[in-house]
């Protein structure tokens, strides 16, 4: 599928009539790369190629913007959520819209998220059928994907609409629809407009989608060509990874602070309903973070089922968090290869330095032991042997230190030879597999040309060379004649 309508009205790649395109929107400042080489005429087939590498260009960035405007307006409608629920106790009073405008707004958001939504997939399925030269859109259109798209609009149309209730019931009364969702406590519709709001957090998952689109790894060349290469999957888990390598403390903590501040945010609205400490943020926030941490005083409970639900999802996020920032901090903590070698170094001439000043200690002990005698000075003589003793177990000691270092360096440096040499075995092993394969099938084709060569050297003979029966019966008695003589 190709959409040279789409390339030809567009400025993301505009081709001139000089047979030049420009590659960055219109820019001035990129310079121009000519299409075709001078003086060569471009195919057909070259030019439909190159019309399709153009359309692949377009729909990469109408796919990126189209998921920075999704993430936009589902943080949107997530905020005006939020503004709904913070000023509902405060600023609506009787015979105001105010709350129906607010929910309005909702609604609109989630309206424009679900056009986004449609509109990326749609990018995505011509993308797809670009990448893979179909025509129809249709084959795109697997289970796996259907399910996904399915699931992903279920989840984006999720808003809270208790005040369109609230307003239906009392259109044709005398009655003015209660002030706040608050006021009618204890009702089903309560309970559903709370599970609303909650679940509304899950457009999040647009973040991790924004970031994979919006990537550096994604957008490099390099990157790709070896991921290739090495048979990586670009996708979200790749990038987390990468992420979590070069700045694991930020990731972490700023998942944790996220965390905590939208559970407690959470905690609160499931709260309130109650009129208890929790429905308080500073309450809230103590009761997430001792429940986060594993520690859990008492002295603060949820009271809603909600409330309950929220704070056994804390505790075991908080677990995972607590395992994560261990391996984190371990990982900090370990020195490197050079640090490794720099240490060891240090270590082992500190230690040389040491046994060598122990042996000088043992050499002076014996020097003064034998200067004096057992019956000049018997307790002099005691002394010196005693401090002889000493300096011998010293000695010993220190030099069994040095042996254990030196047999730790050597392990290290083993370790990394014999993983250096498996490495080696195992593309020496995989060469050699393909080697003998290739030979096999190069033996193969040489049997098969041998074959063919005889049957091509026979069907000459017969034809070039036809013989008779007189003409092989003289040949043969001439033969015969000639051994005789």
């Amino acid at each position: 599928m190709t959409n040279r309508s789409l390339a030809g009205g567009s400025k993301g790649n505009s081709v001139n009539c000089g047979g030049m395109v420009n590659r960055n929107g219109g820019d001035t400042g990129e310079v121009s790369v000519p299409l075709t080489i001078p003086g060569k005429q471009t195919s057909h087939a070259e030019g439909d190629e190159l019309h399709r590498m153009q359309d692949r260009k377009l729909l990469l960035k109408d796919r990126k913007r189209l998921c920075a405007w999704s993430l936009g307006t589902a943080l949107l409608g997530i905020l005006l959520m939020i503004i709904h629920y913070e000023i509902c106790p405060y600023m609506y009073g009787p015979g105001t819209n105010t709350a129906l405008f607010i929910n309005c707004s909702i609604s609109l958001s989630t309206g424009c998220l679900l056009i986004f939504i449609i509109l990326f997939h749609h990018k995505d399925i011509m993308l797809f059928a670009i990448d893979h030269k179909q025509v129809d859109w249709r084959i795109a259109m697997s289970n796996h994907r259907v399910l996904a798209i399915t699931v992903e609009l279920l989840v984006c149309v999720i808003h809270p609409v208790g005040t369109y209730w609230e307003w239906g019931l009392h259109a044709n009364s005398s009655s003015s629809p209660p002030i706040c969702i608050y006021n009618n406590q204890g009702g089903a519709l309560m309970n559903i407009e709370l599970l609303l709001s909650m679940l509304m957090f899950l457009r999040l998952y647009l973040v991790h989608r924004t970031i994979l689109l919006h990537s550096k790894v994604l957008l490099s060349a390099s990157y790709r060509t070896i991921g290739s290469l090495n048979k990586i999957n670009f996708n979200f888990r790749f990038l987390l990874k990468i992420m979590m390598h070069k700045y694991p403390a930020r990731m972490l903590l700023a998942f944790i602070l996220f965390f905590w501040l939208t559970a407690s945010w959470m905690l609160t609205l499931c709260e309130r309903q109650n009129q208890t400490t929790t429905g308080h943020m500073d309450t809230a926030m103590w009761l997430i973070a001792i429940t986060f941490l594993g520690v859990g005083y008492g002295d603060v409970v949820p009271n809603t089922s909600y409330g309950k639900v929220l704070c056994l999802f804390s505790g075991v996020t908080g677990i995972a968090c607590t395992v994560m920032l261990v391996a984190v901090v371990t990982r900090m903590l370990t020195l490197n290869r050079g640090e490794k070698h720099v240490h060891f170094f240090m270590l082992n001439t500190k230690l040389s330095k040491r046994v060598r000043h122990a042996a000088a200690n043992v050499v002076r002990e014996c020097w003064l032991l034998h200067r004096t005698t057992p019956k000049g000075n018997p307790a002099e003589h005691r002394r010196h042997q005693r401090c002889l003793l000493d300096a011998i177990a010293v000695f010993h000691h220190l030099r069994f230190k040095e042996k254990m270092l030196s047999d730790y360096i050597s392990e290290m440096a083993d370790l990394s030879k014999m993983q250096t040499i498996c490495d080696i075995s195992n593309n020496w092993n995989k060469s050699y597999e393909e080697l003998k394969q290739r030979i096999l099938s190069m033996e193969q084709k040489l049997d098969e040309l041998s074959r063919c060569n005889q049957q091509t050297s026979e069907l000459l003979s017969q034809v070039f060379c036809p013989r008779s029966p007189e003409s092989s019966i003289h040949e043969s008695e001439t033969w015969t004649d000639w051994k005789c003589s």
